[in-house]
């Protein structure tokens, strides 16, 4: 019944047709499923790669860990997110480069801005954050909301994109979805409790396998699978203030017709079973970026970084050491 109620709140939001995997269908979702990335993020002491600066008037947080040549990576998290969402991947991409990771205004640990939300005033402050802390050309790797403001970035500051990654990316769905109805199914699910988990609930909820499944089923292709621990720090991410107004941002921009403009190399990631974006919207940003190309995860739901962490980390690196003459062509890994 919570999953059927969960079901009504949240359509006409998503614009995808893909339904739950049933828990059982989790011991075919093969071995990297929900493997923990190497080196191990709870090894990590994340309090020595905190940081806080202010830009425009509000406090923001941010991590900052790892160093190496070439541009550094800046990850931007989605709606509901925060810099946690990619815990399976900083470690790894530290390694190689100086990996960031910043909470949107609104979101985790950083304040609602002062000015209302909007995709280009996230892509402005993404670029005043580079900025602030002189990166230089960066790669930005954009997950869902995230995605939809590194391209914003790309278009807006092409000095600033050495290259994108676009992670089950918003921006291209959503424009056409009716908003009044969807802001108001965004509000009643926020009152039901989709939208709003408190940090003292979350641990309670990603103990339970079935409470697990119902808060994360919408995201996640077999939320059982991932390790309560990062499950936890996904779970509290949620019900933050900028919510509504980021979701009213999501459809209230539509930059399709500028796709075009974006002169970086950019990859697609997807997952084959994303219930949150379409994976139609993968192959329009694939045929709308002139050097794009999409990598389409099977089996896998709205978080890829997170869901099969070990497969798109090594993805990811190759990407941004690949020279310009990479294959165009789509590819498929389990």
């Amino acid at each position: 019944m919570a999953l059927e109620t969960i079901s009504r709140a949240l359509d006409g939001i998503y614009p995808a047709k893909v339904l739950p995997a049933m828990p059982w269908t989790a011991r075919f979702a093969g071995d990297d499923y929900g493997l923990p990335a190497d080196p191990a993020w709870r090894e990590v002491d994340w309090r020595e790669h905190l940081r806080w600066m202010e830009i425009d008037g509000a406090r923001v947080s941010y991590v900052d860990i790892g160093e190496g040549p070439g541009p550094p990576v800046v990850f931007v998290h989605g709606l509901g997110g925060n810099w946690q969402n990619f815990l399976e991947n900083l470690p790894r991409i530290a390694r190689e480069r100086r990996a960031l990771a910043v909470d949107l205004p609104g979101f985790g640990n950083s304040e609602l801005p002062p000015e209302p939300i909007t995709i280009s005033g996230y892509a402005r402050f993404v670029d005043a954050f580079c900025e602030r802390l002189d990166l230089g050309p960066v790669a930005i790797v954009g997950s869902s909301m995230g995605g939809f403001i590194g391209a914003e970035i790309a278009i807006s500051f092409p000095e600033r994109a050495d290259r994108l990654a676009l992670v089950g990316a918003a921006g291209i769905s959503i424009t056409t979805l009716h908003r009044r109805p969807t802001l108001t199914a965004a509000r009643i699910s926020t009152l039901i409790g989709v939208g709003e988990i408190s940090a003292a609930r979350a641990r309670d909820v990603v103990r339970r396998s079935r409470l697990r499944y119902v808060a994360l089923s919408a995201v996640v292709r077999h939320p059982n699978l991932i390790q309560p621990a990062l499950a936890y720090e996904l779970v509290r991410g949620a019900g933050k203030q900028g919510y509504v107004g980021a979701l009213e941002a999501l459809m209230t921009y539509d930059f399709r017709d500028r796709l075009p403009e974006i002169g970086c190399p950019t990859l697609v990631v997807w997952g084959s079973e994303d219930m949150m974006v379409p994976v139609r919207d993968a192959d329009e940003f694939e045929r709308l970026i002139p050097d794009a190309r999409k990598l389409l995860m099977a089996d896998t739901g709205h978080g890829p970084m997170f869901e099969r962490p070990q497969t798109f980390n090594r993805h990811m690196l190759d990407f941004l050491v690949e020279s310009g003459e990479a294959s165009q062509s789509e590819s498929e890994v389990a």
